[in-house]
């Protein structure tokens, strides 16, 4: 693969492990996010601190996008994490969605989907759906089509509950190892990839369309990692921009397991 270097550098805090696995981790128990009814007044005291994340912690960041903005803004975070955990919910940080996975801080979630530049009638693939949060933020990109994968099987049950009763009906929900990504609705306009490869896996960058945007985070697992943004040029080679420092959990999974030695290199 050719690599044209890096245009853009961002300087972003180095990221704590904010998505899920692609291997299923021993489970803990954990309610439903949605499980307990909020009381009277919690919604209008949510949508203020919602408000107040979106502008203190991510446009003063620098995220500009007005449909991602709109999306951070629109989307009930505290019903995608457990009841114990929602005083925390519109803070700048992961939380513990159960099975030792974390849903990812609102700063990244926001930065990911800006970097992935949708557009009415995009199809997008997510790799780590965990509780549904990025996949609910994706769905609220007017015109665009989700669709999502999840390895850890009780959360991608819980996900696609939590999904359905939100009424996002442009998410496609499936439970497997996200390394395969899912042809049989390929090519994609848009990845996103929310838990850190060693290398570009091939399937991925197969079942990415031609001027598609994938974003995704490479490194060694247990340490940090860059971000990268790839844009797939008509010969279908990967442009790659370098969009700085970040730290995820390991993509593991049978398919890590069997192309160590096959994936696409570095940039």
């Amino acid at each position: 693969m050719r690599s044209t270097g890096t245009v853009l550098s961002l300087a972003l805090v180095l990221l704590t492990a904010c998505t899920t696995a692609a291997t299923a981790p021993t489970p803990t128990t954990m309610p439903s996010p949605a499980a307990v009814p909020l009381a009277p007044g919690d919604e209008a005291a949510f949508a203020q601190q919602r408000e107040r994340m979106v502008i203190e912690t991510i446009e003063r960041r620098g995220v500009t996008d007005e449909d991602v903005l709109r999306a951070m803004r629109a989307v009930p975070r505290h019903l995608f994490v457990p009841e114990d955990e929602r005083n925390w919910a519109y803070g700048d940080f992961p939380l513990p969605i159960g099975y030792g996975q974390t849903i990812s801080q609102p700063y990244i979630v926001a930065l990911m989907t800006e970097l992935l530049e949708l557009k009415e009638g995009d199809k997008v693939l997510e790799i780590g759906t965990g509780s549904g949060y990025q996949a609910a933020i994706l769905a609220e990109i007017p015109g665009v089509e989700v669709y999502t994968i999840e390895i850890v099987s009780p959360l991608a049950k819980r996900a696609r509950q939590q999904l359905e009763s939100l009424g996002y009906t442009n998410v496609h929900c499936q439970e497997g190892d996200g390394y395969y990504g899912w042809p049989e609705h390929g090519p994609f306009d848009a990845i996103i990839v929310t838990a850190a490869p060693d290398h570009m896996p091939q399937p991925l960058a197969e079942q990415l369309a031609q001027g598609g945007r994938m974003v995704i985070p490479i490194g060694p697992p247990g340490g940090y990692q860059t971000l990268w943004k790839f844009v797939k040029q008509p010969d279908g080679e990967l442009q790659a921009f370098n969009m700085g420092g970040v730290a995820f959990v390991p993509l593991t999974g049978e398919g890590m397991k069997e192309s160590e030695e096959h994936g696409f290199p570095l940039p």
